[in-house]
This record gives C-alpha cells, structure tokens and sequence, in this order.
C-alpha cells in the first residue's frame, strides 16, 4: 500500500506549485475522450525507488463564507485523518504568519510529526530567511524553491527516506475474495449501505485486518463467495468531526481505492448526479478500479420521478469517461436490491481479470485495422507489428507500432471499442498502450532475435567501426 503524503499551508504559499513539481504534472488532468477536464488535488508521486500518493488538502476546501481561521483547521483535521506524512508549506518571503502559528499549534496538539517546508527560496543567499521559521520551535526547517527546484532533490530524500520501496506487482489472484470499496461524497448512505451488507442473515461477517493504520475489512460471503470490503472501520465510524471535513475523508477514499478491484460509486438518487459525485468517479477512473454506480436512496425519489433509464442517462452524460460502469439502483435503508449488487460485482470483476491470448487479441486488431485504417502520418501509414496483454487488472494491452505518439485519440477509443465489442468486455476499464517497435524485445515477455537483414546491417556495422578504431 502506498503511504499519502499531505501537504498543508495557509493559501499563497506554494503548494499548487510543489504538488506539481512533486507529481511531475500540470493544473488540471485532460481526459483522452474530449470534453471531460477535471481538476486533480491528488496525484501519485515517485522518488526513486520509492511511490506515494501526494493530496493537496487545500485543493478540497472551498473559500465561501467560512472563516479563515475554519479554512485552515480543516486542512489539519482532513490530513491528520489518514496521512501517513504531513508537510507543512510556510512561505519563505513573506515570514512567519498567524496562521502559520496556529498550523503548528495544531499539528502538535494532535500529536502529529511533520516536515517544515521553507518555500520560495531561490538560492544559498536566501537561506537567511530560514533564521525566522524556528521561532516555530520545528527542528529543521528545509529551504526549496517549488517553481525552480532548488532544495527540491534534497528534501525529496528526507520526506522519502524511510519509506518502503516499490515492491513487485504480483497482480490480482482469482482464487482470493473480490476486493471491494464503497466510495462516494458525504451523506450518500456508505455507512446505511455497509451496514445492512453486514448485517443480512444469509451473510457471514468475519473481521480482518487492514494493511493501513487503523483499518479494518470485513469478508462478507454471499452465495458461496467471498467479498472484502475495504477499510469498512473508516466508512461506519461516527466520531466527532470538525465542521465540514468528512466522516469519510478524500484521503481515505484514495486509500480504499489504491487496494480494490471493484469500486462501488455511491450517488444520492433523490439528489441526482452532482460535480462531486462525478469527482469521486474520477478518482476510480484514475486508478483503474472497476466501477459501479450506485443510486441509493431511491426509495426516497418521487413515484413520477422513479425514471431509471433517465437516470442512467444523466450519469451518462455527466460522466462520460466511465461509460462501461452499470447503474442500479438501490435502497441501503429499506434493503431494496441491495443484494442484486453480488452477481453485478461478479460480473464486473470476471471481466476485469480477463486474460486474453496473444493469437485471439491480434486477431480483433487485425481486422479492427482492416475495417478502418488509421490516419496517415505525414504521408506514410501507421502499422501495427503485434499485439499483446501485458497485464489484467484491468485489462491493459501493449500494441506495437512505428508511429506509437501519432495516433490519434479517437482511433485509439476506436481500437477499445473493437476489443470491448469482439471479447465482451462492456463492464470494466480497458487500457491500451502504443509502444515503438524494438529490434531485441517483443511484448509478449519473451525475448525476440533480430531479423536477419537486421543482424546482418549490425555486424557490418560492427566490421566499419573496427576498421575505423584501427
């Protein structure tokens, strides 16, 4: 499991900035379908040898009629939740604040360790400035320039030294329980939802524990299989909360996310689709999850309004880049189809699995390729030499081809929909990568010769050199 990251700070420090330098990435993420653009406060970050996944609290709070005093406490309270590393982002020009203070205050009276980041120091010269940041009383506080990198390498290796390094990808094993996360925006019903999960008769509930600090998951069998339901502790708590940080916070919901399989995507059906819904969407988008949308509360939608085409559609069209995730619709309270959600996780996890042979899938792009040929690249034809999966989970597919970067978006969701349409695969994220052609190594995992004019233009070049070296 990745450890998170928080970053924190009164606004105007720089932690937009840093948070992109850490991710390596812009403002905002595009969709490669087009029209769909959504702001990221998240993103997974590598040092190394070594991955996290770095949040940007800041990025979660609104600044509408709430004090700043309030702003900058929910900061504290949504990193303390679940961060595992709190960075707090001063800024190094201007000097120590109030609400610098107050951060610091905070931190310690939750108990909570974190490094002092000093930004907008742009060189030696101006370390001076550091002299300031220990009236805060923090040990060492780390000089850097988010926008030209100066001090970055050095505190990367701090934040990162005694974390775990990168570990092997064993992929999902079919034989396990299907990893399962209930995710969605605050009061959609994941803990009414969880609840009558755990509590049906026909069900087994065993606890067990969680790989990350203070969770628990709870294996649920239900018609002779086995479910995990991921981190259940974080949605079912009711524990105090200060004013309007969730009960079960972003980080959280990365952290369910980061481990499951299947995502199920709570929305509040008596309250249609909202851009916040929609967001949580993404974050299972990103990560690969299968998905499926979850409309709850329907028993509490009007009897002129039980429109369930309808409401497929608007989830349609609000969130059009999960186009493969089924709808049901459901009453957590009630009950009502609460246990239509087995067979439909079955089937989206089966699919999700999927293991492809290498002939079958060259096939589909054979004659994808055949029925619609790609646009010309500066006058000459894009090829594809050989297709093959190169991981499940989800399914993710290498096609090696000589103009890997001038394929266009559309093709490339042509070329999904071809292989979604040939193997069934409707219900769960595919993945399809282009990769230039390689004389020593093919994507099946086995290693490849050169042709022979190849190996035969290599060892004449070999001869020319050594005559050249004599």
């Amino acid at each position: 499991m990745k450890p998170v990251v928080a970053l924190v700070g009164r606004p105007n420090v720089g932690k937009s900035t840093l948070f992109n330098r850490m991710t390596r990435s812009r403002d905002a993420i595009v969709d490669d379908m087009p029209g769909v653009t959504r702001d990221r406060h998240f993103g997974d970050a590598r040092w190394e040898d070594k991955s996290f996944i770095l949040v940007d609290t800041g990025g979660f709070l609104s600044n509408d009629a709430d004090s700043f005093a309030s702003h900058i406490r929910a900061q504290v309270e949504l990193a303390l939740e679940d961060a595992d590393y709190v960075v707090l982002v001063v800024d190094g020009k201007s000097g120590i604040s109030y609400y610098d203070r107050d951060l610091v205050e905070l931190l310690r009276a939750r108990g909570k360790s974190f490094f002092c980041l000093v930004n907008k120091i742009d060189g030696e010269k101006h370390e001076v400035a550091l002299n300031d940041f220990y009236a805060l009383g923090v040990e060492e506080p780390f000089p850097l320039s988010a926008e030209h990198g100066y001090g970055f390498s050095d505190f990367m290796d701090v934040l990162t030294a005694d974390m775990p390094c990168d570990g092997v990808d064993e992929g999902i094993q079919p034989e396990g329980p299907v990893r399962v996360a209930v995710v969605g925006r605050p009061n959609a019903g994941k803990s009414s939802l969880i609840n009558r999960l755990l509590g049906e008769e026909r069900m087994v509930v065993s606890e067990v524990a969680g790989t990350t600090r203070d969770s628990v998951d709870s294996l649920v069998r239900f018609g002779g299989k086995s479910y995990l339901f991921i981190d259940t502790a974080g949605i079912r708590r009711k524990g105090k909360v200060t004013h309007r940080v969730e009960k079960y916070s972003v980080i959280k919901a990365l952290k369910s996310l980061e481990r499951c399989e299947v995502a199920l995507v709570l929305l509040d059906a008596a309250e249609g689709v909202t851009d916040q819904d929609v967001r949580v969407a993404g974050y299972a988008s990103d990560r690969g999850c299968g998905c499926i949308f979850v409309c709850n509360k329907w028993d509490l939608v009007p009897p002129e309004k039980k429109d369930v085409k309808r409401m497929k559609e608007d989830i349609g069209m609000e969130a059009k880049f999960l186009g493969y995730a089924p709808v049901l619709t459901i009453s957590a309270l009630t009950g009502q189809r609460v246990t239509k959600l087995f067979p439909m996780i079955d089937k989206v996890h089966e699919q999700y699995i999927t293991q492809v042979s290498t002939s079958h899938l060259n096939r589909i792009i054979e004659d994808a390729t055949a029925r619609t040929e790609p646009s010309l690249h500066n006058g000459k034809r894009i090829k594809f030499y050989f297709a093959s999966q190169v991981k499940n989970a989800p399914p993710t597919f290498a096609l090696v081809t000589n103009y890997p970067d001038a394929i266009h978006f559309s093709y490339k969701r042509y070329l999904v929909n071809q292989i979604r349409e040939a193997l069934g695969l409707d219900m769960t994220p595919i993945r399809v990568e282009f990769r230039e052609r390689s004389g020593r190594t093919d994507y099946s995992g086995k290693k490849s010769k050169p042709s022979p004019a190849l190996l035969k233009k290599l060892q004449a070049t070999r001869r020319s050199r050594k005559r050249r070296n004599r």
